[in-house]
């Protein structure tokens, strides 16, 4: 009995931490998509803005292949973590490798929900006018063609290359220039704390069942 109390934590520890990203990330980016214009940049501090922008490709706006086919890609790829997450509950593995996995898990959830059903609920963005919601399948784009939603951005360091510098001599020089949001933040927060303090779970990952 003791073994099923133990699992059932861990599941249930897991399905809060997932189901709490991904409220607060979706507040966010409604708020966000539904109060601000596209390219519309609030200032908070010198180091901090909000900075409404859109993307279709993966965390931080990098693109490396087709829409659809990333899309799909995540759909795998987050199937077949959240298997793994259920397999190393049911071996009662420990409670900080299945949160973080869990962490990772409710972000790229959190990016998948904007691909598949922002482009079926929501017109358009524009730099002219704040967007809103549309009846279901009457909006911008189709199922798992949606744009994910960006705002943090954190020009940490503003300056200007030393123009001796080849290439990029007199340009200018952003750390840290990525827009990003929270289910990204989610992601490389947890994928970080994995490599720290999870190694040893990492360099045992099996899909084996016990």
């Amino acid at each position: 009995m003791n073994r099923y109390i133990i699992s059932y934590a861990r599941g249930l520890s897991a399905c809060i931490l997932i189901v709490l990203v991904l409220i607060i990330d979706q507040i966010i980016k409604i708020e966000v998509k539904t109060g601000m214009c596209l390219y519309e940049s609030i200032r908070i501090t010198d180091w901090f803005y909000i900075n409404f922008i859109e993307n279709n490709g993966m965390a931080y706006g990098m693109t490396f292949i087709n829409k659809l086919v990333l899309s799909l890609f995540r759909v795998i790829a987050i199937s077949a973590l959240g298997y793994y997450i259920c397999v190393q509950i049911r071996r009662k593995a420990r409670i900080l490798y299945i949160c973080l996995l869990s962490v990772v898990f409710a972000g790229a959830l959190g990016n998948l929900i904007d691909c598949m059903f922002y482009g079926l609920i929501f017109n358009a963005s524009s730099p002219y006018y704040v967007s809103y919601m549309v009846p279901f399948g009457q909006g911008y784009s189709s199922f798992l063609m949606g744009k994910v939603v960006d705002m943090f951005y954190f020009p940490l360091i503003v300056t200007t290359w030393p123009e001796w510098v080849p290439v990029f001599g007199g340009d200018e020089f952003i750390f840290f220039s990525p827009v990003f949001n929270f289910a990204d933040a989610c992601i490389s927060v947890g994928v970080v704390s994995l490599i720290l303090f999870c190694r040893n779970e990492l360099s045992q990952i099996t899909f084996k069942r016990q």
